[in-house]
């Protein structure tokens, strides 16, 4: 298992450079919160290895790396 999770870390710090300060989860209400990022990059949850699709309905299945209020953010 932890030889996935670094496979998938090594994926993302690879494409996008990033050392986040802080994870969001946005679900229902809080997407609109999206708005307010600096995106600048966008995967859809099936381009990651290892990670699993969304199921929820509605849910756009998308890991965004951006800056909100200047702080990188996952």
């Amino acid at each position: 298992m932890i030889e996935k999770i670094k496979e998938t870390a090594s994926f993302l710090k690879e494409k996008t450079g990033f050392h986040p300060v802080a994870g969001i989860i946005l679900g229902s209400g809080l997407g609109g919160l999206v708005k307010s990022i600096d995106i600048k990059y966008r995967f859809d949850y099936s381009e990651i290895p290892n990670f699993l699709t969304s199921t929820v309905e509605g849910h756009a299945g998308k890991l965004i790396f951006g800056y909100l209020e200047g702080k990188q953010i996952v």
